[in-house]
């Protein structure tokens, strides 16, 4: 079975005065990129089975926004991980989890992306080294079970920018 990981990182915040980082929320240009991904995510890729996300406040929004129904798991550890801790919570997906997404923060989810792809000198991976701002996802095909992925095992498929 292919899998599919879905990386995407969360909608542009507003920065109210006394609020912090963890609790911003998003700005209205961050919701309405986030509900474009959730359009292009269900006009362009496989049903989503499951999904990791941070518990800040606005990876929180930019799930309600894209409109995606699967399962969700709230992880904390999302917030500031490391490409490592990324895989390896990856690594953890049941096995009939076909379709996975997480969205998280810059730089974990860039850092992420560009870890695991195989094809770093592709197109989209050039553009994504480039730039991985808010709102944009990285799909990469895995060829393995999710316990198996690991640096330079996936293929970037799409980078996409809603806008």
């Amino acid at each position: 079975m292919v899998r599919t990981l879905i990386l995407m990182r969360h909608g542009k915040s507003g920065y109210p005065e006394g609020v912090a980082d963890h609790e911003r929320p998003l700005a209205p240009r961050g919701l309405r990129e986030a509900g474009l991904a959730g359009a292009w995510l269900r006009e362009t890729q496989p049903p989503i089975d499951a999904v990791r996300c941070s518990t800040a406040t606005r990876t929180r929004e930019t799930l309600a926004a894209t409109g995606v129904g699967a399962p969700v798991v709230y992880e904390r550890g999302i917030y500031e991980a490391s490409p490592r801790s990324l895989i390896e919570l990856i690594q953890l997906s049941d096995d009939d989890v076909a379709t996975l997404l997480v969205i998280g923060h810059a730089p974990g989810m860039p850092w992420t992306a560009w870890e695991l792809a195989g094809n770093r000198d592709s197109d989209q991976a050039v553009e994504l080294s480039r730039k991985f701002p808010t709102s944009a996802l990285a799909v990469l095909e895995f060829d393995r079970p999710w316990t198996q992925i690991d640096p330079g095992t996936g293929e970037l498929v799409r980078f996409h920018i809603p806008r």
